[in-house]
């Protein structure tokens, strides 16, 4: 293991369960608690959840091989490493360059969204929702989000708690902290889940999340499903590369250690539906209610459960813990890129990274309030950031990423890179197909659907 301050350091993850729980951490985060069921319910609920889960199966987990098997061969961050797997000043190396503009675009507006979170769990520990109408659930988030300054405060709470653990490094922080908290994560949603599923009128919305209404489809919804899938399993980000790149080169298990990542990930995605739609349908509120759909349904619920200030606390904090797997993730990417090519300490990188992101969430949070009459495409600059980071830059990279196995890398090559180490499970002769048309043309079609 390499690990000086400055410059290029290569630190190992200590086995297999740091690298699925930390890969897996920053998958699930708000990408599947927050984002998957709102973008669900903006999609129909069942149709969309079928096209996510296909799109996940044949172009995410391949993909994520892709990104992390790159990682793990090349030992080193995104950028350096396609400059080291191409020629000087190659085309391809715009993939990483993606990732890391898509990270920062979305790392600005998490960290809006993680202020959010601590605000509730202060709310909750103080008992603001008990005997709380749905009303004045949805009162409490219009009025947090209209306030720039007290979201702007809770906000510099995780950035601070991210910067610690990067600063620690990838065993003794991103390692450590996964490790502790995301089996509890898991434990507490199925919990959740079951109580959702008890409550009266729950069944309508399982009816509604698991049955598949195919008059709703658009090609709009075939680019928000890639998107989603590429949010949430961590494609185009480069986050994976740079994860991969904390393997062991000739001994880790990337194919099984890989297909654990994307299965705990689309798993707490499935859970995290069934924990907000029967409870939607419950209190009767809409499923395409946006953004705010975890903040308005969570409150409803903890009011009704037994001891339910502290199920609601545990949960917040247990879903900050989430969203800060994810934070860490996207931070690191741009750490790790940031150190390889400046040379900068590591404590130097994360404070430069972090106070570039603060600045640039700004906009996102002054969006909700103040710059609510700012539009583009009816969206405010939140959604644009959202969209243009979610869909349109993660899709490009994952185009590109494609692009280069079939082109430059090639499927043989492929193949055997990530069957290194490899026990059980293995890449296939049989995938060729997928990775070599499926995968590219697929990406192609919805891309052009939305521009023709």
């Amino acid at each position: 293991m390499k690990n000086n301050e400055k410059g290029s350091y290569r630190e190992n993850w200590r086995g297999r369960l740091g690298f699925i729980l930390a890969s897996a951490g920053f998958a699930i985060g708000l990408g599947n608690i927050w984002r998957f069921p709102y973008v669900a319910g903006n999609n129909g609920g069942g149709a969309f959840l079928l096209i996510y889960v296909l799109i996940v199966l044949l172009i995410g987990i391949p993909l994520f091989y892709a990104e992390a098997g790159l990682g793990r061969k090349v030992q080193t961050s995104a950028v350096m490493g396609f400059r080291k797997l191409t020629k000087k000043g190659s085309p391809w190396v715009l993939i990483a360059w993606l990732g890391l503009v898509a990270s920062g675009l979305i790392m600005s507006y998490y960290i809006m969204i993680m202020g959010w979170i601590f605000f509730y769990i202060v709310q909750v520990a103080s008992g603001a929702f008990k005997d709380a109408t749905t009303e004045q659930v949805v009162a409490t988030f219009d009025h947090l989000v209209t306030n720039p300054t007290q979201v702007f405060g809770y906000s510099l709470i995780p950035v601070i708690i991210i910067g610690f653990v990067v600063a620690k490094g990838v065993r003794n922080g991103i390692e450590r902290f996964s490790r502790f908290f995301m089996p509890v994560l898991f434990l507490l949603l199925v919990v959740l889940a079951i109580y959702s599923l008890s409550l009266p009128g729950a069944l309508e919305g399982v009816v509604w999340y698991l049955k598949p209404d195919f008059s709703v489809i658009t090609p709009s919804t075939f680019l928000e499903a890639l998107g989603q899938a590429f949010f949430s399993v961590g494609i185009g980000f480069a986050a994976a590369f740079t994860y991969g790149s904390y393997l062991k080169p000739k001994t880790s298990n990337l194919v099984s250690d890989g297909a654990w990542v994307v299965i705990l990930d689309t798993l707490i995605a499935f859970i995290a539906g069934l924990v907000i739609f029967p409870a939607l349908f419950a209190f009767n509120i809409a499923p395409n209610s946006g953004t705010g759909l975890l903040f308005v349904t969570i409150p409803n619920m903890i009011d009704l459960l037994p001891g339910g200030i502290f199920i609601g606390l545990l949960f917040f904090f247990l879903f900050t813990i989430a969203a800060l797997t994810t934070g860490v993730g996207l931070v690191e990417t741009i750490v790790a890129n940031l150190a390889d090519l400046t040379g900068l300490k590591r404590t130097t990188s994360v404070m430069l990274t972090l106070s570039i992101m603060v600045l640039f969430s700004i906009p996102s949070i002054l969006s909700q309030g103040p710059w609510s009459h700012i539009q583009m495409f009816g969206m405010d600059i939140f959604g644009i950031i959202d969209y243009i980071s979610g869909n349109i830059l993660l899709t490009i990279g994952g185009l590109m990423l494609s692009l280069y196995i079939v082109f430059v890398w090639k499927f043989e090559n492929y193949r055997k890179d990530l069957n290194i180490g490899a026990v059980g499970l293995k890449v296939s002769a049989t995938l060729k197909p997928v990775i070599n048309v499926l995968i590219p043309v697929s990406i192609m079609i919805i891309l052009l659907s939305m521009i023709l």
